[in-house]
């Protein structure tokens, strides 16, 4: 992008910037990661997964839904690469992923909703 020319001279140093440019594809994975937090419950469901392990039974009594309605937003947070899971047994248990955009996330709602993270010390 160094040699094209810009059809307006604003005189700015717009090339270093347009060296830098993240590619198509970065914008739109950002873009999906929001998607998928366009609802409240999902975004409530993250926030907990990143605080805790827990199965869909429970998860489900803790925001006050179905089962089938907190599996879907699951699915969803999974194939977004939010959300991991792992069986035991015949139970699934799910967690935040241990990604920088899980732990991005959990930072951008911990600020934007201003609630204090639960520390270590405070666990039973």
């Amino acid at each position: 992008m160094s040699n094209q020319t810009l059809p307006h001279d604003h005189r700015q140093p717009m090339e270093r910037i347009l060296e830098r440019i993240p590619s198509t594809g970065e914008f739109q994975t950002v873009a999906d990661i929001f998607k998928q937090l366009g609802d409240g419950s999902r975004i409530r469901i993250c926030w907990l997964l990143c605080h805790c392990e827990e199965c869909v039974i429970n998860l489900s009594a803790m925001v006050n839904m179905t089962s089938p309605a907190v599996s879907h937003h699951l699915r969803q947070l999974k194939a977004g690469g939010l959300v991991v899971s792992r069986r035991e047994g015949k139970e699934v248990y799910y967690r935040a992923a241990d990604t920088q955009p899980a732990q991005l996330l959990h930072r951008m709602i911990e600020q934007m909703v201003a609630i204090a993270c639960p520390s270590a010390g405070d666990a039973p």
